[in-house]
């Protein structure tokens, strides 16, 4: 019978390891979910032009500072006021189903009063605009 080399039984002792560290990484991270809420709702797209905000473009309604080059890596949001009513600013919001949309936001962000049951996803100017009618959404 062959012995192993104990440059291997360290590899292997090391794999146990992060094996370990991962499933309780895991655990813990589930602990921290309370609860998980679910919407269907409207997703559109805006940019920082002032015709579709304010007076005040690269500054959001929480007060977040974005990227004049890029604001859409930032990952944020605007939520109509109906939503906004269920989370605060800096809250992350997962949207699933609207293609390379999807993916996890920040709500920094509030709509014009007049949308009900929406969500804005800033994009950079340049960016060509899409809606999506039906969505779902999971609040994290």
């Amino acid at each position: 019978m062959k012995q192993i080399k104990p440059i291997a039984q360290i590899l292997a002792l090391l794999a146990m390891c992060y094996l370990l560290w991962s499933i309780h990484s895991i655990k813990r991270d589930v602990k921290q979910i309370k609860e998980v809420y679910m919407d269907t709702v409207k997703v559109t797209m805006y940019t920082t032009d002032p015709k579709q905000t304010d007076s005040s473009p690269y500054t959001t309604a929480s007060g977040f500072r974005l990227d004049k080059k890029n604001p859409k890596k930032h990952r944020i949001i605007a939520v109509s006021r109906d939503i906004k009513a269920k989370l605060k600013f800096g809250d992350h919001v997962k949207i699933l189903g609207a293609g390379k949309y999807s993916g996890v936001y920040a709500v920094e962000d509030v709509m014009n009063k007049r949308f009900k049951n929406r969500i804005d996803i800033l994009i950079n100017p340049k960016d060509r605009p899409t809606s999506f009618d039906s969505i779902r959404i999971v609040y994290l």
